[in-house]
């Protein structure tokens, strides 16, 4: 990862701290060598079962190998925190000096946070925020911002009226929970005229598409649909839409809109065809590379503070440690084509 704050070493006249950082971070570049006498970073994948985190883990493998990190065998809990548990077990076993994780379940491995807070083994957690138990660092886009923009967007699109369907994330999850209240409460504030439809899913494609197709057998006129994830929504719920007659393109009449969360190729083709009608970028590209770079400074035994920083986010004080707070821009037919949304930078 290309350096973004000063080295340590470098003379006062020349030293540009991050903001929001307490320290100086030195980001320069390692060969193969030099990654042996690095401090071991371990690494679990949460699933392998969405698009977004199969692009989340080719990111972490080749900035890994970029950056010439020096990462033990990267291990895949499968959407299990058992899983977790015993490969953050290997992990200490074989000398990690810090963990990178994305736990789905964010209530259940706050024991495991506790160990490794005992053991001085710093956590970052991607993309979910553990409801206990000490992390160094959240590397997360601001999930409530998900929910309230598709808030917004479906309801400016359906002029503050209609039915709308949202396929809800797992709610034992702090992000299925901060999308659905932030959904929620923006619906209730800014359309009261419109009714929200919840159907929990567990992130399971299968499940939401069950629970949708019953949605449109009692309610013919549903108008409008969010799908917390599109990664694991967006290919059974156009299926479902296919198969029911009801996929028409957007500004023809009965076209039921759609936006998602995620940000992957699929969403952003689906956008280009006029299936959906727009999604929330979820930074899979920056997941990656902060993780890593958070990693790295914590078994380096660097520190950081609340603030903005130099990459358009903010730190923000969690009760069980820090949280970056990245940017997930809205994705619309005016934008889709823009080169910097990394789901127009890797393969479908």
């Amino acid at each position: 990862m290309k350096a973004r704050t000063a080295r340590i070493a470098a003379t006062a006249a020349s030293v540009v701290l991050l903001a929001g950082f307490a320290t100086a971070c030195n980001r320069g570049s390692s060969s193969g060598s030099a990654a042996a006498g690095k401090p071991k970073i371990g690494i679990d994948l949460p699933r392998a079962d969405t698009d977004f985190w199969n692009s989340y883990g080719q990111y972490i493998k080749s900035d890994a190998s970029s950056q010439g990190l020096n990462t033990l065998p990267v291990s895949n809990s499968q959407n299990d925190v058992t899983k977790l548990v015993a490969n953050v077990q290997v992990f200490e076993n074989t000398g990690a000096k810090a963990v990178v994780m994305a736990p789905q379940d964010t209530g259940a491995i706050a024991s495991t946070l506790d160990t490794l807070a005992s053991k001085k083994i710093p956590v970052v957690s991607v993309d979910t925020r553990p409801d206990k138990g000490q992390v160094y660092m959240v590397v997360r886009a601001d999930n409530k911002a998900y929910g309230t923009k598709a808030c917004e967007f479906l309801g400016k699109q359906l002029g503050g009226k209609g039915k709308v369907a949202e396929l809800q994330g797992a709610l034992d999850s702090i992000n299925g929970r901060d999308r659905s209240e932030a959904f929620a409460s923006c619906m209730k504030s800014e359309f009261p005229d419109m009714q929200v439809i919840e159907l929990a899913t567990d992130w399971k494609g299968d499940v939401g598409s069950a629970k949708l197709q019953s949605t449109l057998a009692a309610n013919s006129d549903l108008a409008g649909i969010y799908m917390q994830a599109g990664g694991a929504f967006l290919q059974p719920t156009l299926a479902l839409l296919q198969q029911k007659g009801l996929l028409k393109p957007v500004g023809q009449p009965g076209h039921i809109a759609i936006v998602s969360n995620d940000g992957i190729p699929q969403e952003f083709d689906a956008i280009r065809q006029g299936q959906i009608d727009a999604t929330v970028s979820q930074p899979a590209d920056l997941y990656a590379k902060y993780a890593l770079f958070y990693a790295e400074a914590a078994a380096e035994g660097k520190t950081f503070q609340a603030g903005p920083t130099d990459h358009d986010s903010t730190i923000i004080t969690l009760p069980n440690g820090l949280e970056d707070q990245l940017a997930a821009p809205l994705v619309t037919k005016d934008n889709v084509d823009d080169k910097s949304l990394w789901g127009n930078n890797v393969g479908h």
